[in-house]
């Protein structure tokens, strides 16, 4: 299993971004998918998750309301549309995948991306 993250850069506050992540794995469409994050000196951090069909989303507090994940089972990707972009949003971000059920737990995910690094200047 692979999970090749992009769409990382440098943006201002109050812009956007749109984060991406191809899945090389069979039976994609079984498996929930979560972006993390990780900011410098910072543990790993939840920020949102969705469930297999897509039906269900789960965010952190922290970007409730901005960031929306969304998936193609067709092809294979998830997305984190990342909009009012803050300083303390600066990380590097990870896709991640497991066959547990809608968790925030990045113990329990199975498979990880390399990640992508946000950066946001104030």
């Amino acid at each position: 299993v692979q999970l090749q993250a992009s769409g990382g850069g440098l943006v201002q506050a109050g812009g956007s971004l749109r984060l991406s992540c191809a899945a090389s794995v069979s039976f994609f469409s079984t498996y929930t998918m979560a972006w993390f994050r990780q900011a410098p000196g910072r543990e790993r951090e939840f920020a949102a998750h969705i469930s297999w069909s897509g039906g269900s989303t789960s965010y952190a507090d922290s970007v409730k309301g901005r960031f929306t994940i969304s998936r193609d089972n067709a092809k294979n990707m998830v997305y984190l549309q990342m909009n009012i972009l803050k300083p303390e949003d600066t990380a590097v971000y990870y896709c991640a995948a497991t066959t547990f059920a809608r968790t925030s737990n990045g113990r329990l995910y199975h498979y990880w991306g390399q990640g992508t690094l946000v950066t946001v200047s104030s």
